[in-house]
């Protein structure tokens, strides 16, 4: 116990070593300055002065993402998250607010276009960018990822804060070299912006393989269901029409879209033989992606309180998210 006080008054306010590190940064030493950022951030944990802690990895972050240090910037900003739990710091406004601002660091950049893919010089160009902006979209991500955990289990929603899954969502679909739909939307459907969901969607449908358009809307309709929204399953369906219209495009017209609109007003009333009933009728078209059984196993459950035969199935996708996506 004398020996942790000893400690405890020994070490300098955060301040100190924040400007400290702030000079090891602007003499270009960011490997040096990270190493330092690493071992005076766990001198403070150690001690139990997570503010400090905290301080120290918010500004390191933040600096060296400013200064295009993604590894670095991100390594920080993971610390920064993770250091949140082990504090049990509430989830509170002026917290996500200081989550949000070491999102804003991470750049947004464009993958170069109009290359000549025969020139190997173009072709190389293309290689980094890729390579670059994968490494950007992982860092962003599992910060991201660990701030949602560390909301879901300290005040946020029990999926965690929407505003962090929106954040997430957004950085994914606009950053991502290769966008994948599904993760993307995973987000979006736990976030509070359908209408920049729908966006995305409409987007997409331009970039997709042919038949691909029809399966991201109604996966992602059938996603909010699952999670009972069905104000928001609604509300995207009206934007993705409504812009789709905007910019003269064509709503895609398949089973599966006839299915999903039934499946909309369906659920607005007490009606679990029609909602059966719509299942197997259109159960060749839902039976083109295997998810959409399980998605509907649990709207017929948070809709009409039907049981799942093993009610183990469908839990626990928010955490498996987390570890391994």
């Amino acid at each position: 116990m004398f020996r942790e006080r000893v400690r405890r008054v020994i070490l300098p306010p955060a301040q100190e070593n924040i400007d400290k590190l702030e000079k090891v940064i602007k003499e270009g030493n960011y490997y040096g300055a990270q190493q330092m950022y690493k071992s005076t951030s766990a001198r403070y944990v150690s001690a139990e002065r997570y503010s400090d802690a905290l301080n120290v990895l918010q500004s390191g972050a933040c600096l060296q993402l400013d200064k295009a240090q993604i590894t670095c910037g991100a390594e920080l900003s993971l610390l920064f998250a993770e250091t949140l739990a082990k504090a049990k710091v509430s989830y509170d406004e002026d917290t996500l607010d200081r989550v949000r601002k070491i999102y804003k660091k991470f750049p947004r950049l464009s993958v170069p276009q109009h290359l000549d893919l025969a020139d190997d010089d173009d072709l190389q160009k293309l290689s980094e960018a890729i390579a670059a902006a994968k490494t950007r979209v992982e860092g962003c991500s599992s910060f991201l990822k660990a701030a949602i955990k560390w909301s879901a289990e300290f005040g946020a929603h029990r999926y965690g804060s929407p505003e962090l899954h929106d954040m997430l969502a957004d950085y994914m679909y606009s950053e991502s070299p290769e966008v994948d739909i599904g993760k993307v939307s995973f987000h979006f459907v736990r976030g509070r912006n359908p209408k920049k969901f729908a966006s995305a969607l409409v987007n997409f449908m331009g970039k997709c393989y042919p038949g691909e358009d029809d399966l991201a809307i109604v996966r992602a309709i059938l996603m909010y269901l699952s999670l009972g929204n069905l104000r928001d399953a609604n509300k995207l369906m009206d934007e993705v029409k409504m812009e789709v219209e905007l910019k003269n495009l064509n709503f895609p017209s398949s089973e599966l879209t006839q299915f999903v609109n039934y499946l909309l007003l369906t659920l607005q009333r007490d009606a679990l033989p029609l909602f059966n009933m719509l299942r197997q009728t259109y159960k060749s078209s839902i039976d083109r992606e295997s998810t959409f059984i399980e998605l509907l196993d649990e709207i017929a459950e948070k809709f009409y309180g039907v049981r799942r035969r093993n009610p183990l199935e469908g839990i626990g996708d928010f955490f498996k998210m987390m570890g391994g996506e």
